[in-house]
């Protein structure tokens, strides 16, 4: 790509965004970050008190009580973690430097989120449920980790200390196992310590965090909200200023990144919930501090938000699609559940932000309710229907015995992965046409380029090009722009949708989606490409038969045709990453056609 294409790209970052991240590598790059250096005196004494506790008997998240838990999958194991250990390869990073001279990426230690995981502390707000549900020995488990951490983490030292999202995590689940054991407003001056030490490694660079326009910027002002509202709690009146930090971004990054239809910046599944869950804990904070309300123009947002993640969220499995980057973040852990199922996270933020359950029957999805003490309102929100979220650029239809999703380019924020016209289709809770999800920011280019490219999705490849082409590991240039939008139309039992693009190399895909009782049509029209055009679709792991132009399973059948000649029609094997740094087998159908051309698919169920 041309540098002035590059210099484009780059310019739609932002100007102010670009100011902020010259600063930060300038500090960096000069060692300025030393001039804040600060040193926490090891405390004697406890970080959760062994207090007088009221005994509940809750179901609780169980993922870390004699286990570890990373990135969803849990491995039986009773040891202290080794928190400059890499849980994908074991390499082990030194804690010597300082914190901004560690590399964001090394090919020696591998993805770096290996090492964070364990130091995001979930096992906090099991070992602290354990010990509300009667459990006290899960007491001392929980402190003496946490003096482990604390001694073998020196503050502004190592890995841990490198990202401000990363303590900002911390900070939230210590908040929250307060809340769970009661300490919030009799919090031990080892851990107001603690605290203070995280939010004075988040505020420096917040302008960078925000600068991001993703959940970095949401995550390390909710800490700083809730850390210095914390202090102020307890007495500490210089958490005022992080307070007051906290709260501003917290309205800021509402105001700017989460769309009027509840669309958020990242185009990410996943990093929706995380962006949500973020908010809930802090109005859940908020509500316990009995701190005033947040603007209603946030509150709006969030209620929008919320919705939002209900109808990607699918009721039966609680599963969602895995569209966009996904790096196996998961906050508020208070349920075992699976790291896949959304639905605590739909019901606690609608019952907080819109006062209305999304799931009346009682479940899973309601521990976090239970834990956090709140009503389970008689309201319910009424049921999906088919919508254009055209803010984000996300088109749904649905019906009884199908939900479909069709992902088309509205860029205001950067895209992260290549998914234009990606369909995802739902039958009965099974995820029939599915994304590939990501693998990891670190294991290699070939995996980046293959989860984060048009072969990873339900769309057309033209000429072994990408839709976008890659800049760098998290920027795509030529952003694309719909075209030729036919509004959603719903008549009767029929309901309809197209859009198309053109890419930077001419090439141009318009697909028109149509949803029946029992069928859905697709019909992608392909023209401008040299050589060839690709048309995938990723399929649900089953018994597929190809027999002719149709192929079958127990889900559903689906026949297609063309107006040229099909040169090839062929199930190949493909990979998915439905959990972070996980990879596993699927089968994906390819049709390869020469010449521009009329492409249907008709899927019948």
């Amino acid at each position: 790509m041309k540098q002035s294409e590059f210099i484009k790209t780059v310019y739609k970052l932002g100007v102010i965004n670009l100011f902020r991240i010259l600063i930060y590598k300038i500090f960096v790059k000069t060692g300025f970050f030393s001039l804040s250096y600060f040193k926490v005196k090891f405390i004697s004494g406890d970080f959760f008190l062994d207090n007088k506790i009221t005994y509940k008997s809750l179901p609780s998240n169980l993922n870390w009580i004699n286990n570890h838990c990373y990135f969803g999958k849990v491995i039986p194991c009773i040891a202290l973690p080794d928190w400059h250990s890499n849980c994908f390869n074991q390499a082990v990073v030194k804690n010597d430097e300082y914190w901004y001279k560690i590399k964001d990426f090394s090919d020696g230690l591998g993805d770096i989120k290996g090492v964070w995981e364990a130091s995001r502390f979930d096992w906090v707000v099991c070992f602290s449920q354990a010990v509300r549900n009667g459990n006290r020995e899960q007491l001392s488990k929980l402190n003496q980790w946490l003096d482990d951490w604390a001694l073998k983490n020196p503050t502004s030292f190592g890995a841990n200390w490198k990202c401000g999202q990363e303590a900002s995590i911390r900070v939230m689940n210590l908040a929250l196992g307060c809340m769970i054991l009661d300490q919030t407003a009799h919090t031990s001056v080892k851990l107001l310590s603690f605290i203070k030490a995280h939010l004075r490694r988040i505020s420096p660079t917040i302008l960078y965090a925000v600068a991001q326009d993703n959940n970095h910027g949401t995550s390390e002002a909710a800490a700083l909200y809730i850390g210095g509202s914390w202090l102020v709690l307890n007495g500490h009146n210089e958490g005022y200023r992080w307070q007051k930090q906290g709260l501003k971004w917290l309205e800021n990054r509402a105001d700017r990144l989460i769309e009027n239809d509840g669309s958020f910046s990242q185009y990410s599944v996943n990093y929706h919930r995380v962006m949500l869950d973020t908010y809930s804990l802090v109005e859940v904070w908020r509500r316990k501090l009995q701190l005033p309300r947040f603007s209603d123009h946030l509150t709006t947002k969030l209620k929008a938000a919320a919705i939002w993640l209900y109808y990607f969220t699918d009721e039966e499995s609680g599963d969602a699609p895995n569209i966009g980057a996904n790096d196996g973040a998961r906050l508020i852990p208070l349920s075992g559940t699976d790291y896949r199922d959304f639905k605590p996270s739909v019901q606690l933020a609608n019952v907080l932000f819109n006062k209305q359950v999304a799931y009346i029957k009682e479940g899973s999805y309601d521990i976090p309710l239970q834990w956090l003490e709140l009503k389970k309102p008689i309201e319910y929100l009424p049921e999906k229907k088919p919508v254009d979220f055209a803010d984000g650029g996300y088109c749904f239809l649905t019906n009884d015995k199908a939900a479909v999703y069709l992902r088309y380019p509205q860029f205001k924020f950067r895209p992260s992965q290549s998914d234009a016209l990606h369909i995802d289709l739902w039958l009965k809770g099974n995820n029939v046409f599915r994304d590939g999800g990501t693998f990891s920011y670190n294991a290699g280019q070939a995996y980046i380029d293959y989860y984060g490219s048009v072969k990873s999705h339900n769309t057309i490849e033209f000429d072994d090009h990408d839709q976008m082409p890659r800049l760098s590991r998290f920027l795509l240039g030529g952003w694309l722009k719909s075209t030729n939008k036919e509004q959603l139309k719903v008549i009767e039992n029929s309901q309809r949708f197209a859009i198309s693009y053109t890419d930077y190399l001419k090439c141009t895909h318009k697909r028109s989606i149509s949803l029946s009782p029992s069928k859905l049509m697709i019909t992608d029209i392909a023209s401008g490409f040299k050589n060839k055009a690709v048309l995938r679709f990723r399929l649900i792991p089953a018994q597929w038969q190809l027999i002719g132009k149709t192929l079958t399973s127990e889900y559903c059948s689906i026949t297609f045709d063309a107006d040229v000649e099909i040169t090839r029609l062929e199930l190949i094997d493909g990979k998915e990453s439905r959990y972070y740094y996980h990879e596993s087998s699927l089968p994906v159908i390819e049709l390869e056609v020469h010449k521009s051309c009329t492409i249907i698919t008709e899927v019948n169920f």
